[in-house]
């Protein structure tokens, strides 16, 4: 929508200017909140072409340009020459189309583009903490929109099934748990187990890593009783994983590659590039030199000829372009900590003949305790139940005075929590570090989802309390929809910022999915939250002696309400009627 505007500025403009219409609307902005105006234009670059000053430009142009429908007037101010759209314009183009839209404003057009994302990588036979929510989270909130703005996505799932952690946690279990493994929770007891296993290793550690070594050894040689024993476990494991992506809302899971499937291919690979003189024995293991990209040297076997990261993600490279040949973008959703990793895997592979143009490891920062980086290893961990209860117990006790059902208590209390729980996540910038913070996150007030969801409610009490007042009117639908809204009554500074404001959304969308960045919709959300709160508290939404100002007003109230469900559900974030 915001890009009609500029282009029909653009335009305007280019009858009295040495420059296209396309290279004017690159240039054109929405004026900053110290400046009159809707839309700017700065003269700055016109100052050298044009031989005057970017003042003397502006000034110029002002005398020029002419009014139509759309620009009521042209001011300049200063080096910026800012127009003034129609406020009525404004109100019916905008309205009209997200009421006809609905659910889908804000949805791009198709790409005919398909994306891979892969992502929601927790390892079996180990737990699922907090650590890996934003691993799910980005992941899911990228696909949704990616998808939203156009283009295909396959989702893409990639768990660690097999190698050292895998080994050392089958040697512990059969050497030295005692007990029944449980059916459900499974991962919880697996991190137990895992933790257990870290400590024991420290007792004896020349001789445990020999053993553990030598089993993982066995293990990828296809043992059948180590096998039988893998396979159990980790069925309890991916089950356990798909019951909590359920519960975080995740959508379905196109394709799942297993480590353990394409390990032999990139033994196979490796061995090739060691024959072909491109790979090299290295004390006794066996590496690619990438010294002279300053890349140093990337490990691929190791002396035991057993597998490494390196081995699997080369093979799984050439997996997924076997599957999706045609894809346009392959993302690797996966923690900052392993740029480097990325950065050499990507090198190897066009060494060997595999173009990785089509490749981007999307990296985010850890999630942090307060109390400092968490650790499977060292079982410093918050379990991911653990902490959904701790915000569920904290949200049904800000919902236990509210005069609402206990059956809506309950359903908004686990809406606040996993709301809470992802916004605080998905706003910040991915390549960011978080230190998650409960009472902030939970919030009713500042930055966070419950603030936005509360936002939603608040419109659907307004529009709930409209309804009595508006049944007399024959134009007014029980819903605040209308055929003949006077939009000359949405003529104020605060009428004109929150409709642009949600306007906004199918640029933000597009700017997301082609940044990879699902904060930039999470800011969205917020700002036409604050936005309509300050509305709210400046301007009467239902005036009881003035219905069709207040038919406007509600009209306008609804279509930001569908605008923050559309945010929001990019962002898998519920929203709730009452609160």
């Amino acid at each position: 929508m915001l890009q009609t505007y500029t282009k029909e500025y653009a335009n305007i403009l280019s009858q009295h200017l040495p420059l296209s219409t396309e290279e004017l609307q690159s240039q054109i902005t929405l004026a900053p909140e110290n400046i009159a105006g809707d839309f700017a234009f700065p003269c700055f670059q016109l100052a050298k072409t044009l031989g005057k000053s970017p003042l003397e430009i502006s000034k110029e142009l002002e005398g020029k340009l002419k009014t139509n429908q759309l620009f009521e007037k042209f001011v300049a101010t200063g080096p910026y020459l800012n127009a003034f759209i129609s406020s009525q314009q404004l109100a019916n183009d905008i309205l009209s189309e997200i009421q006809t839209k609905k659910a889908d404003y804000g949805k791009g057009d198709p790409t005919n583009k398909q994306i891979l994302i892969e992502g929601r990588n927790a390892n079996t036979h180990k737990a699922l903490h907090i650590g890996h929510l934003r691993n799910i989270l980005v992941s899911e909130s990228l696909a949704r929109i990616i998808a939203y703005a156009g283009n295909e996505v396959v989702s893409v799932c990639y768990p660690g099934d097999i190698g050292a952690h895998v080994a050392k946690w089958i040697w512990y279990y059969l050497n030295f748990y005692e007990g029944e493994l449980p059916e459900n929770n499974f991962t919880q007891r697996v991190g137990d187990i895992y933790t257990k296993a870290t400590l024991k290793v420290d007792e004896n550690p020349d001789q445990y890593k020999a053993d553990i070594a030598e089993l993982q050894k066995k293990l990828e040689d296809g043992d059948p009783e180590l096998q039988k024993v893998w396979k159990e476990t980790r069925e309890l494991c991916l089950k356990d994983f798909v019951r909590i992506l359920n519960e975080l809302w995740s959508t379905k899971i196109d394709k799942r590659y297993f480590e353990s499937e394409v390990e032999q291919l990139g033994i196979e690979i490796v061995k090739k590039m060691l024959a072909d003189g491109i790979a090299e024995h290295s004390q006794g293991a066996v590496a690619i030199n990438l010294e002279d990209y300053k890349l140093g040297r990337f490990l691929l076997l190791k002396s035991t000829g057993a597998s490494l990261y390196s081995t699997k993600d080369i093979a799984l490279a050439y997996k997924k372009r076997e599957d999706y040949p045609n894809y346009d973008a392959s993302i690797y959703v996966v923690g900052s900590e392993q740029i480097h990793h990325f950065e050499q895997l990507f090198k190897t592979l066009e060494i060997i003949g595999f173009d990785p143009s089509k490749l981007k490891h999307l990296a985010y920062g850890l999630l942090d305790l307060k109390e400092g980086k968490m650790s499977s290893r060292a079982g410093n961990v918050i379990l991911y139940e653990t902490f959904r209860d701790q915000l569920l117990q904290k949200a049904n006790e800000m919902m236990a005075e509210r005069n609402i059902s206990a059956e809506e208590k309950t359903e908004t209390a686990k809406a606040i929590a996993f709301g809470a729980m992802k916004f605080q996540i998905l706003l910040q910038d991915s390549e960011k570090k978080i230190l998650f913070d409960e009472e902030t996150a939970l919030s009713f007030e500042g930055e966070t989802g419950p603030y936005i969801q509360y936002t939603y409610a608040r419109i659907a009490s307004i529009i709930k309390k409209s309804i009595p007042l508006m049944k007399g009117e024959d134009s007014q639908s029980e819903s605040g929809g209308s055929n003949d809204l006077d939009y000359t009554l949405l003529n104020t500074e605060e009428d004109k910022k929150l409709l642009l404001q949600i306007a906004k959304l199918p640029e933000e969308v597009q700017k997301a999915a082609q940044g990879y960045k699902p904060n930039y919709v999470a800011r969205f959300c917020l700002d036409t939250a604050q936005l309509f709160n300050s509305y709210y508290h400046n301007h009467k939404i239902i005036d009881e002696t003035n219905p069709e100002l207040s038919k406007a007003r509600l009209a306008l109230s609804q279509t930001v309400q569908q605008v923050l469900k559309n945010g929001l559900e990019l962002l898998s974030i519920d929203v709730v009627e009452s609160m």
